[in-house]
């Protein structure tokens, strides 16, 4: 395709809607370390990535031959006169996830300022995707042996959808409003085996102001994070609600144990969560869970053909590219809702890229 036509798509009004996200985001993500800032800033290197993703490049040698051929249009929308070397970009591909991370809260926070979407409900999930390359069971792990091609960063869990899975799992928080849309506002990127309770804890804190209601699966299923954001540090309520269906017990011992005060005060905390699932307003709000997240990963995952494993080897590497994607599902969701289209036609708009 040559340039005359790439000019012609869509690509150049999303570019444009993402320059003013991601210089904000690399403005709350500064770099640290030692050493002179790059000439190339890393807005720049996110853009780039952003259509190479979009664009659906899956290697960076790919990617670049692409951006390379299209050069002088790319630093045109840019408004840039620098572009990056292959090695350059090859190496600043592992780091900028802190960047897509940063811009997909901040994309959040826009779209709730436009008023495109409603934060009041969120639901949160988390998805994992296999890896790249053979498998690598533990006994050759702890013996040393590397199957030829094999991703080392990644690693085992199970899944009560995909059974035992290698790879990574990615965590997004989307909001789950009366309207039906699922837009993404928070997203990470992790292994495989990184647990639920680990992933989330960090996202609480920027949880939108207007949140009301978080709906989760029992994998959630945590005093500490249901307190978190139902209580404040002050002891008092956050006007927050903590939706998520209790675990089943692991064990239960036949032996009296003598329950303290401070077990007692957490236990009753959770039998009242409990007790507000059976209520019918709040079985309402759950039911939203499963007509957002789910169909928002399924969905996802075809977009951006991840269905059936990632596209690179290593962690960093993954967590840029779906980090990228949920920031590009966000721009062709904002980009539909500004022309008046319906907002889940993104593989449509997809299609003409």
């Amino acid at each position: 395709m040559g340039k005359r036509a790439l000019a012609r798509l869509p690509l150049q009004a999303l570019v444009e809607l993402a320059v003013p996200l991601l210089k904000r985001a690399e403005r709350e993500t500064p770099r640290a370390g030692p050493g002179r800032p790059p000439v190339i800033p890393d807005w720049v290197l996110g853009v780039l990535i952003m259509v190479a993703v979009l664009r659906q490049k899956k290697s960076k040698s790919a990617q670049y031959a692409f951006l390379q051929e299209h050069r002088a249009l790319l630093l045109k929308w840019m408004n840039v006169d620098v572009f990056p070397g292959r090695t350059t970009y090859f190496d600043r591909y592992r780091r900028v996830h802190r960047l897509f991370e940063t811009a997909v809260r901040v994309q959040g926070e826009q779209a709730i300022a436009e008023g495109m979407v409603d934060a009041q409900c969120v639901a949160v999930d988390k998805s994992v995707l296999s890896a790249r390359g053979p498998l690598w069971h533990r006994r050759q792990r702890h013996a040393g042996i590397f199957p030829r091609g094999v991703d080392r960063d990644s690693t085992w869990t199970y899944s009560e959808h995909h059974g035992w899975i290698q790879g990574y799992g990615y965590e997004v928080v989307i909001t789950a409003g009366h309207r039906g849309i699922y837009f993404p506002l928070l997203a990470s990127v992790d292994q495989a085996h990184v647990r639920e309770h680990r992933t989330f804890e960090s996202k609480i804190a920027e949880l939108p102001a207007q949140t009301r209601f978080v709906l989760l699966d029992m994998g959630y299923d945590s005093n500490a994070l249901a307190e978190a954001v139902e209580w404040g540090p002050d002891g008092r309520r956050t006007g927050r609600f903590y939706l998520c269906p209790p675990a089943p017990p692991k064990r239960i011992s036949s032996r009296g144990w003598r329950e303290t005060r401070e077990r007692s005060f957490h236990r009753r905390r959770r039998e009242a969560r409990r007790s507000r699932l059976k209520q019918r307003r709040f079985r309402r709000l759950y039911a939203r869970r499963g007509r957002t997240i789910e169909p928002f990963n399924d969905h996802f995952k075809r977009l951006f053909e991840v269905h059936d494993r990632v596209w690179h080897r290593g962690l960093d590497n993954n967590r840029t590219q779906l980090l990228t994607g949920v920031f590009c599902y966000q721009l062709l969701v904002r980009l539909n809702l500004i022309h008046g289209k319906h907002h889940r036609r993104v593989k449509t708009l997809l299609d003409r890229l």
